[in-house]
């Protein structure tokens, strides 16, 4: 489950055990032909063109080239007040009244953005109460700990709402993930009275020491491996695709439910959803290596890759030498064939990025520049494009910023619009050029604090280079005119404006904690 939720919650009700207040590991739906009479006369000929050929399918956007915003639908935009849970909406643990209604309300937001993709925490009914191991009552806003797999949560809205947003997505071109939990229900579900056998609790003391029968954070574990559970929790899901439209899943706490069950929800939502049917995983600590045993029996399409984040944010703020962060950026290329890793600076279940860097917007910059032109489907955590800075948890959760905008439940609260503009950019550059979504990887000089590399597409042969200083001073670096430019008379700074002409070499100059990304003029 995610990791954090299970973190942010991993409390337990008055019953249920306390529960460490972060993760300790992965956690937190022909007829037969009719033969006309023969005519008494004959009759005149009329010939009738053939029909125009029916257009070809334009094919379905690479997975590769999206751009996935990732929103906690509590915390974002509240569109039904009459819905909304009575309490105070400021603390920590309880409902903010973000509901499906005010998201779909807020969908412009994104596609000016040039979001591409959304996922949404989970939307099923919730345990009722609240849960108090954390240290201060915590109800499910998250949606991570169910009480009914086959009804949605109304403080989220109805199913009519669940379609409305689905179908107002894909209107603006935006495929919708869903977030979808097997391992196990929330705190005191009812499914513990109600179905024993089917879980093993800290109650009972039947949890087990290994990753498939422990409990995650003291939350009943779902025993999947038995069939009419994994049956259950299966058809709900399938159900809930179908019935929604949605274009894929993020799963939940993958490693702690067996392979033979991902292989069957493989097989399931193929068959019964649609063949291009996507499932991002989340294997807490995941990266290229630890993703494959997934990947190779093709378990999912995606996983995180959690190691983004620390990288990123060592490499910029100085840890560790400029060709150790290239060669984990060269470890990335090396994801199974077909399938993708997904890279975040902020998360639920992390502290935010723009927190660990001390709220140094110059280098939250960077990182966002790094994070858009590298390899695998880079998530965008709602509201960090605008600066919400997301501290430790439980304030990553804190409410989307709207500044002037009259929008619960996060109204009045600061935003930074020249930093979303920035974001605006380096998404329409991303693209614009399949080089940073498909594109092979090199380094081209990794000494000191100006790191550059090009991502090359060979398909389509499209070249980007890509230059950062990480330094508090002027930097600058030459390296040997990419081969992809070769022909080009001179090449743009995309990002920042202004053109370079061809020679022997490539001569860049960069800001104190600057970056510039070249491409070819359109």
């Amino acid at each position: 489950m995610f990791q954090g939720l299970v973190a942010l919650c991993l409390a337990g009700c008055a019953t249920a055990p306390e529960a460490p207040t972060r993760p300790a590991t992965d956690a937190a739906p022909t007829q037969p032909a009719v033969t006309a009479p023969a005519p008494a006369a004959a009759a005149p000929v009329t010939e009738v063109a053939p029909p125009a050929p029916a257009a070809p399918k334009e094919p379905a956007r690479p997975w590769a080239d999206e751009v996935l915003y990732f929103v906690v639908v509590d915390r974002f935009a509240d569109g039904d007040p009459t819905n909304n849970e009575k309490g105070d909406t400021k603390a920590a643990g309880t409902f903010h009244g973000g509901d499906l209604k005010g998201l779909t309300g807020k969908l412009e937001e994104l596609s000016s953005l040039g979001v591409t993709a959304l996922w949404v925490t989970p939307l099923l009914k919730q345990i009722p109460g609240f849960v108090t191991g954390s240290g201060f009552p915590d109800w499910g806003y998250h949606g991570y700990w169910a009480d009914d797999f086959h009804a949605l949560d109304e403080r989220f809205g109805t199913e009519a709402d669940f379609k409305a947003l689905v179908d107002a997505a894909h209107a603006r071109g935006i495929r919708v993930l869903l977030d979808v939990v097997y391992n196990h229900p929330g705190y005191n579900s009812r499914y513990l009275k109600e179905k024993p056998d089917w879980l093993r609790s800290e109650d009972k003391n039947t949890c087990g020491q290994d990753d498939l029968t422990s409990c995650v954070a003291g939350l009943p574990d779902f025993k999947t491996e038995v069939p009419e559970v994994a049956k259950y929790l299966l058809d709900a899901q399938m159900d809930w695709a179908k019935r929604s439209g949605v274009d894929g899943f993020r799963l939940d706490t993958v490693k702690h439910v067996s392979h033979d069950f991902w292989k069957e929800h493989r097989r399931r939502t193929r068959a019964e959803v649609s063949p291009d049917f996507f499932l991002l995983g989340e294997l807490w600590g995941g990266d290229v290596e630890s993703l494959a045993p997934y990947f190779t029996p093709d378990e999912m399409d995606a996983g995180f890759d959690f190691a983004f984040q620390g990288n990123t944010l060592g490499f910029l703020q100085g840890r560790g030498r400029t060709v150790a962060f290239d060669r984990y950026l060269q470890s990335r290329g090396k994801v199974t064939p077909g399938h993708h890793l997904a890279h975040f600076l902020s998360s639920h279940d992390v502290d935010g990025a723009l927190h660990q860097l001390k709220g140094d917007v110059s280098l939250f910059r960077l990182a966002a520049a790094l994070q858009l032109t590298t390899t695998g489907i880079p998530v965008i955590y709602y509201g960090e494009e605008v600066g919400r800075a997301g501290g430790d948890w439980p304030q990553n959760r804190s409410d989307m910023p709207w500044g002037k905008q009259a929008v619960k439940p996060g109204a009045g609260k600061k935003r930074d619009e020249a930093l979303r503009e920035y974001y605006k950019r380096l998404i329409s550059i991303r693209r614009a050029h399949p080089a940073l979504s498909r594109g092979a990887h090199e380094p081209l000089s990794t000494e000191g604090d100006v790191y550059v590399f090009q991502r090359k597409d060979a398909a389509s042969g499209d070249t980007v280079v890509v230059a950062v200083n990480r330094g508090k001073t002027r930097g600058t670096a030459s390296v040997k005119w990419p081969e992809g430019w070769t022909g080009v008379a001179e090449v743009e700074d995309l990002l920042n404006g202004g053109r370079t002409k061809a020679g022997a070499t490539l001569e860049l100059a960069l800001e104190p904690l600057s970056a510039r990304i070249l491409g070819r003029v359109p």
